[in-house]
């Protein structure tokens, strides 16, 4: 019996596993075509008395094949666009031959469809002007005819669920927006929300969703989907990006088109299928034929595109090469179509940033379609996995310091070394203010570019200044790799090099030719990863020079490492929580235990990776130069 059960386990195991990866993405050929020989639903128009316009109004209403009055249905409520009216689903969208098809595939659940006239005012024909104030303010008037007006007509003249869970509101463009705004405006009406390429009606994501935690309990399933070539895509966007930010499950769903019906009908024949059925929430992300385009494409190149799940289209025009892979620290192979484009799907990387290059026919080369960044000891392509605390690193409206490049003199190299100095807002106007430094190191593999670049470290603290969590202060970066040091051979790196730059002449030109508060008070030390380890030796070795020590996955420091850093303000260990943290968090115990202001941070979720070493700067910034 024992292993019947188990037997029996593994197949329902192995069958979910199997849905899973055949999930159906788009609607198949013929979808919309009307197919004999199966049952059909039937359409009727019927009219309402609508106390908030005053007047009789129509909608068309669909039944579902076998339709009974001694059945209970639950209802879609399907709305239409600025142009449109109660026919222009019909006329454009021909839903009743998508329902009829997926009935006949026991696809969907039975449903009334309920195709209104979104125009809520006298004159409703979609005539004239179709943009004037009093017709597009009709559409918000709407709201309220739907649900005084039509619900109530429609539940007392058809055999319906009267409950939020057997409700769903969705449509097109201007009828997008609505149900968006209608369906989470009133979440106890409508449990299914679904918006097909939302127009500009739409609310502010703020003003829709205003309480995540209410949406995440009280939703079924939201929709969101919109053409990639689609003008009005921001608004979808906007709304997922929030929503993504907030962690309010949703389907973010982009496909190849315009604002169009083949877009609408396959929104259609996509989002009713949900309907009124179980929803496997941690399996909505894989719907999505297109991805976003990662924020570090150039020239609003596509690809590589970003989907819903993490996983990464790559897409590169290759037409005379014989084998093309993309390379992270594994390798995907490439298909090449008949228009010479190679393409591949990754497996869900972790959020944040990632270095690639692509390999073709043997050559490494960087992607034309993303910028390029100093990594893995060469100049590689990236590609950014959103975060859901992405916002903190974001470009906002807010005011903006400055990154420059310097040139400085080193006598110990025999040459001119380059920094970047990030100056706070307002240091070029208030000219008398002397500021703090923090003296930031990258990572092996990369230059003085990568804070300001694959870091964000310049918006990171410019959004800390403008929300008033930190007081100003400058940032220099420089070069740490005074010797090069081969992956595994860290042993071999001399300190001491690197430790003359920075200390006797990097230090002396910054304070020499910026308005700083040259002594030790004010001055901290950082790094990440092989950063931190020069962080970690300079600060042991120059207890005089740096008051706040701070170590991003590179190390940590004990007590008997800081018997005699009398001066010294702040250990700060970080990590992220994939990066073994217990290392981190045992020696931030032993330091606060004899005394030492040590505060650590572990970034969850996270391994050594520019997300953690973003997560980590975010916290130190608001712990130094605190008197």
């Amino acid at each position: 019996m024992k292993k019947i059960i188990l037997s029996i386990i593994s197949l329902l195991v192995l069958n979910t596993s199997l849905l899973a990866q055949n999930i159906e993405k788009e609607a198949p050929k013929g979808f919309d075509i009307v197919k004999p020989n199966i049952a059909k639903g039937k359409l009727k128009y019927i009219k309402y008395k609508s106390t908030t316009v005053g007047t009789t109004r129509r909608a068309l209403v669909y039944t579902p094949p076998g339709y009974s009055k001694n059945k209970k249905y639950p209802v879609l409520y399907l709305l239409h666009g600025i142009g449109g009216d109660e026919n222009e689903w019909l006329n454009g969208g021909t839903p009743q031959v998508i329902l009829d098809n997926l009935y006949s595939q026991g696809k969907i659940e039975p449903m009334i469809v309920v195709m209104p006239n979104g125009r809520a005012m006298k004159d409703d024909s979609a005539t004239g002007n179709i943009m004037a104030p009093d017709k597009v303010q009709a559409f918000a008037t709407f709201e309220r005819d739907l649900l005084n007006d039509l619900i109530p007509y429609i539940e007392k003249k058809y055999p319906v669920i009267k409950d939020r869970e057997h409700r769903a509101i969705a449509g097109l463009s201007m009828g997008g927006g609505q149900s968006l705004n209608f369906g989470l405006g009133n979440l106890d009406t409508f449990a299914w929300v679904g918006g097909f390429s939302s127009a500009p009606n739409t609310k502010p994501p703020k003003e829709l969703v205003p309480n995540p935690e209410e949406a995440k309990k009280k939703l079924k399933l939201l929709w969101i989907s919109c053409g990639d070539k689609d003008g009005l895509l921001s608004f979808s966007k906007r709304t997922h990006d929030y929503l993504f930010e907030n962690n309010v499950p949703h389907i973010y769903y982009l496909e190849s088109g315009d604002h169009n019906f083949k877009v609408w009908k396959n929104g259609l024949y996509m989002f009713s299928q949900f309907l009124f059925k179980p929803v496997d929430v941690d399996s909505l992300t894989e719907y999505s034929v297109k991805g976003m385009a990662s924020a570090t494409n150039i020239n609003n190149a596509q690809y590589p595109q970003v989907l819903p799940n993490n996983k990464v289209i790559f897409k590169v025009k290759a037409p005379n090469a014989n084998n093309v892979y993309v390379k992270f620290g594994k390798q995907f192979d490439m298909v090449k179509d008949a228009e010479g484009f190679w393409s591949v799907i990754t497996d869900p990387l972790d959020p944040g940033f990632h270095y690639y290059v692509l390999n073709i026919d043997g050559a490494e080369v960087v992607d034309p379609s993303t910028k390029t960044y100093y990594g893995m000891e060469r100049i590689a392509s990236g590609v950014e996995i959103p975060a859901r605390d992405q916002d903190f690193y974001a470009l906002k409206n807010v005011p903006h310091g400055n990154v420059q490049q310097i040139l400085f003199p080193s006598k110990s190299t025999r040459a001119i070394r380059r920094a970047f100095v990030y100056t706070p807002p307002g240091y070029n106007s208030n000219t008398t203010e002397h500021y703090p430094v923090l003296y930031l190191q990258h990572g092996w593999g990369e230059d003085e570019t990568a804070w300001a670049k694959q870091g964000h470290a310049n918006l990171i603290m410019d959004n800390l200044i403008a929300e008033g969590k930190i007081e100003p202060f400058i940032i220099v970066m420089t070069y740490g790799m005074t010797n090069e040091v081969k992956w595994g051979k860290l042993k071999d790196f001399d300190i001491n090099r690197f430790q003359t730059v920075l200390v006797d002449e990097l230090i002396p030109y910054i304070d020499g030719n910026f308005r700083t508060k040259d002594n030790q008070a004010n001055r901290a030390m950082a790094g990440l990863s092989m950063g931190g380890f020069e962080t970690r030796m300079i600060t042991l070795n120059k207890p005089e020079v740096f008051s706040y020590y701070a170590v991003l996955s590179g190390g940590t420091y004990s007590p008997e490492d800081l018997k005699n850093h009398s001066n010294l303000k702040l250990v700060f260990l970080s990590c992220g929580s994939k990066e073994r943290p217990e290392g981190v968090v045992s020696a931030t115990s032993a330091l606060k235990e004899a005394g030492f202001n040590a505060k650590s941070y572990i970034s969850e979720g996270t391994a050594h990776e520019f997300l953690t070493w973003r997560r980590g700067l975010y916290q130190l910034a608001q712990l130094l130069f605190k008197n």
